[in-house]
C-alpha cells in the first residue's frame, strides 16, 4: 500500500495538516499509523465526512420543559419550575410545607420526618398531585383548553387526598354544594356546568389571547368556583397552560403577592391595575429565571 505524508494529504483534502493529525488521532482515517512524530496515511484514504452539529437546545420555554420533562433532567428549568410552581400555588391556599420540603418530595418522593414536627397528609399528597398535574399541563399546552382537561387536572389534584373519601365530594366533578370564596357567593352548584360551558365558548371564540385575555378567564373562572375546593390551584395551572400556549411569559403568586392578587380578583371589573400589576411583577421575576437559563422569549 502506498502511503502519503500529512502534508501531501492536507492539501488533497484542502483542509489544514493540523486537521488531518485531528483525523487520525481520532481515529477517523481508516489505516493511517504513526511514525514517530507524524502520521502515514494511505494514499487512497478518504477525507472524514464532516461530523453532524450537535443539536441545538430547544430554546423555548415549552419545547425546553418538555425535553428536560422526557429526560428526567435533574437542575434545569423543568425541575425549577415543578417545585417553585407547586410551592408558591400550594402556599397561599394553606399549605405548612415549606420550599425545602416542597422540592425534597420532588426530587426523592419522600420526606423526612423529626418527631417535633407534624404535616398535613393531604399537603403532602397534593403536592404530589401537583406534580403530576404540571406534567400534565407541559403535554396539553398547545390542545385548546376544555371541560375535560380542565377537570381531569382537579382529579388529578385532589386523588387519593382525604377529600375524596367524603361522600358528596366531586373528584374531578364539579361541586355539589354552594360554596363561597373570601366572604363572596360563587355559581350555584347547578348553574356551574352550563356557567362553565359559556366561559369556555367565549374564550375559545377568539383565535388569538393577550395576558388580559388569560386574567379575564382566570377571574371568571374563580367566580364561578366549579369545584368543591382546588379552584385557586387548577384555576392557576390553567393560567400556567395558557400562557405556554400562547407564548405569554408565565407567572408563580408568590406569598408577598398574595394580598395583592386576592385584591386584583375581587376588584377586577372596575380595577385591573391590582391584579394585573401582581401578574406583571410574578412575569418579570419569571424573565430573570428565563434568562439564567437562556431561554428565548418575547418582551
Amino acid at each position: 500500500m502506498k502511503y502519503s505524508t500529512v502534508s501531501d494529504i492536507a492539501e488533497s483534502w484542502n483542509v489544514s495538516e493540523r486537521s488531518v493529525r485531528n483525523y487520525c488521532a481520532h481515529g477517523r482515517v481508516e489505516g493511517a499509523y504513526r511514525d514517530g512524530r507524524d502520521w502515514m496515511i494511505p494514499a487512497d484514504a478518504e477525507k472524514p465526512a464532516r461530523k453532524p452539529r450537535a443539536e441545538k437546545l430547544p430554546n423555548t420555554l415549552l419545547e425546553r420543559l418538555r425535553e428536560e420533562q422526557e429526560s428526567g433532567l435533574s437542575g434545569g428549568i423543568y425541575h425549577r419550575l415543578q417545585v417553585d410552581l407547586t410551592y408558591s400555588s400550594n402556599h397561599i391556599e394553606g399549605s405548612r410545607l415549606t420550599h425545602d420540603q416542597t422540592r425534597y418530595i420532588f426530587e426523592t418522593n419522600t420526606i423526612g420526618l423529626d418527631a417535633d414536627s407534624a404535616i398535613n397528609v393531604d399537603d403532602i399528597v397534593e403536592t404530589v398531585n401537583h406534580f403530576r398535574c404540571v406534567d400534565q399541563v407541559i403535554s396539553n399546552a398547545r390542545r385548546p383548553l376544555s371541560e375535560a382537561m380542565i377537570k381531569g387536572l382537579h382529579c388529578t389534584l385532589k386523588a387519593g387526598s382525604s377529600d375524596s373519601r367524603k361522600p358528596w365530594f366531586a373528584v374531578g366533578g364539579y361541586k355539589r354544594m354552594a360554596n363561597e370564596v373570601g366572604g363572596q357567593e360563587t355559581t350555584s352548584p347547578e348553574d356551574v356546568p352550563s356557567a362553565m360551558r359559556e366561559l369556555l365558548e367565549s374564550y375559545n371564540a377568539s383565535k388569538a389571547k393577550t395576558l388580559d385575555d388569560l386574567l379575564d378567564f382566570h377571574v371568571s373562572f374563580e367566580r364561578i368556583h366549579p369545584f368543591q375546593d382546588g379552584n385557586g390551584r387548577v384555576g392557576r395551572l390553567i393560567l400556567f397552560k395558557e400562557c405556554l400556549h400562547w407564548n405569554i411569559v408565565p407567572f408563580m403568586i408568590t406569598d408577598d403577592l398574595k394580598m395583592f392578587y386576592y385584591r386584583g380578583l375581587q376588584n377586577w371589573s372596575h380595577e385591573r391595575g391590582w391584579l394585573r400589576d401582581a401578574v406583571l411583577t410574578a412575569q418579570d421575576r419569571f424573565k430573570i429565571l428565563l434568562r439564567r437559563f437562556q431561554i428565548e422569549y418575547e418582551e
